[in-house]
């Protein structure tokens, strides 16, 4: 599996499992861990959560897939913009590291920008740094003015987690090679998009056909051949963990990539940064 390195060494694989939607239904739950499980079956080891995800519940979710196989994978979570700040992070951090039921969070992200000066949340998140709970931090939905604001600091960040996909391309102008000049990777969320339209596309499906595979797996082949970018999609029932997975031997020939350029232009000028 094609893997990622963050800024001190460490490898993650570049297809990871999101779990965005998880645990927002008590029933659900069981079958979402397995779900995970499998995932971590196949590979993709990296699991990225957040407090905000059913408030908790996708953590407590986690919690249940991890359960007696801790060192098999990197977790990631994410602190709410109003939960970090000096005095509020340390707490969202105990109650989400209680939730996980670890001792410690592989990477801990600022979700977005709000209220709190990013100085105050780079601060906290050193100090959780040096007490252990956390091995390292950085940021989400962040844009390239904004992490310039975090000055020597940056140097720190870990990665900037943003929506990109074929709908969601405007991170290619400026973002993704300003992380990829400072050897920062890049976490994509949504990665095959949002509400199935992207999926509908035709292009998208005539690639597709060409392959033998689903108009997802393209889309996911898309974000994985680039350099220094982790996907993490979310999937809640083995054959969709099983897709993903497959997505990783897929490549996409030049006029493959020529045709989605064409129906999902790349941008040429700055775009604002697209958030979900």
């Amino acid at each position: 599996m094609t893997q990622v390195r963050f800024a001190d060494g460490t490898a993650v694989p570049a297809l990871g499992q999101g779990t965005w939607h998880m645990g927002e239904r008590g029933s659900d739950r069981r079958a979402e861990a397995a779900a995970l499980r499998l995932g971590l079956d196949l590979g993709m080891t990296l699991i990225d959560t957040a407090e905000m995800y059913a408030e908790g519940g996708a953590e407590e979710v986690v919690a249940e897939a991890i359960a007696g196989r801790r060192d098999d994978c990197f977790l990631v979570s994410k602190v709410y913009p109003h939960n970090a700040s000096a005095r509020k992070l340390p707490l969202a951090l105990d109650a989400s590291l209680k939730r996980l039921k670890v001792e410690r969070i592989d990477l801990y992200l600022l979700h977005w920008r709000g209220g709190v000066p990013l100085a105050e949340t780079v601060a906290a998140m050193e100090k959780a740094v040096a007490a252990g709970r956390i091995a390292r931090w950085g940021v989400s939905n962040l844009d390239v003015d904004d992490l310039e604001e975090l000055g020597p600091a940056l140097a720190d960040c870990a990665t900037d987690q943003v929506l990109w996909n074929l709908e969601a391309r405007g991170v290619e102008f400026d973002l993704l090679p300003f992380c990829a000049g400072r050897g920062m990777p890049v976490m994509a969320y949504s990665p095959v998009g949002q509400g199935g339209a992207l999926l509908r596309n035709a292009a998208l499906k005539a690639i597709a056909a060409r392959h033998g595979v689903t108009p997802a797996q393209v889309a996911l082949a898309f974000v994985l051949a680039r350099p220094g970018v982790i996907a993490i999609p979310k999937a809640a029932d083995p054959a969709h963990v099983r897709q993903n997975a497959a997505a990783r031997d897929l490549r996409l020939a030049a006029e493959d990539l020529a045709a989605l350029d064409q129906a999902f232009p790349p941008p040429r000028r700055k775009r604002a940064l697209a958030m979900l």
